[in-house]
């Protein structure tokens, strides 16, 4: 069981007036921040099926319009409650050798929870299926993963995120992690220290950061990690 909380500012949040429950449908870029709690369970059924679950058990999101949209969506909005809600279900299709990486494949859903809000939650399903490789080394240990992802608001189906990262044990105690993330035109880096605080604690501080225009500029994370 994972406990976290996470601050995220979005200079360049794109929204359509629509989306937020007024006439016009051109783009405009406001600033958005968001303050969440999260809770993420995760339990291997088999040795090769993983059960996965998140959700944003407190959400407080303030959103600031563009001063160059003319349309009626107010200059502030808030909203605060419960955020995203997800699963997710992974297959590990092949073990690691010394010559070949893991194999495993992933899907996940979205619930669409909140349709009465405009800033957090989600408004209708949205899936993910994906597939990633996970190989170690001397120097550390390299995850890829890519998903196309389907959005039921729209009806589309597009590439969804990608990523690449990587681990390595620095001491006993001590984790480093390194990712860099993308969808769309998002693309992020995240940085993380781990600390085995007991053998069933482990302390993760990190933070994203935003590499182009539309991705967060900053995701500062706190969290405890309890396993059994």
């Amino acid at each position: 069981m994972n406990t976290f909380y996470e601050f995220t500012k979005t200079s360049a949040f794109e929204y359509k007036p629509s989306e937020l429950g007024f006439p016009g449908g051109e783009d405009f870029l406001g600033t958005l921040r968001e303050h969440e709690s999260l809770v993420f369970l995760s339990h291997g059924l088999t040795d090769r099926v993983e059960m996965e679950f998140e959700a944003a058990l407190h959400n407080g999101a303030s959103f600031e319009k563009d001063p160059a949209d003319p349309s009626l969506v107010p200059n502030h909005l808030e909203e605060s409650g419960l955020g995203d809600v997800e699963g997710q279900i992974r297959w590990r299709w092949t073990d690691e050798t010394e010559r070949r990486p893991e194999l495993f494949s992933f899907f996940e859903t979205v619930f669409p929870l909140r349709k009465n809000r405009v800033l957090i939650g989600t408004h209708d399903w949205e899936f993910n299926l994906g597939v990633g490789v996970i190989k170690g080394h001397r120097w550390g240990t390299i995850t890829g993963r890519v998903a196309v992802a389907y959005d039921g608001a729209d009806s589309t189906v597009d590439l969804g995120e990608y990523a690449v990262e990587y681990l390595k044990q620095v001491s006993r105690s001590w984790r480093f992690f390194a990712a860099g993330e993308a969808e769309s035109d998002e693309v992020s880096v995240i940085v993380e220290g781990q600390a085995r605080l007991t053998p069933h604690v482990l302390l993760k501080l990190n933070s994203g950061f935003g590499i182009t225009q539309k991705a967060p500029d900053v995701a500062p994370e706190v969290g405890v990690v309890f396993s059994w």
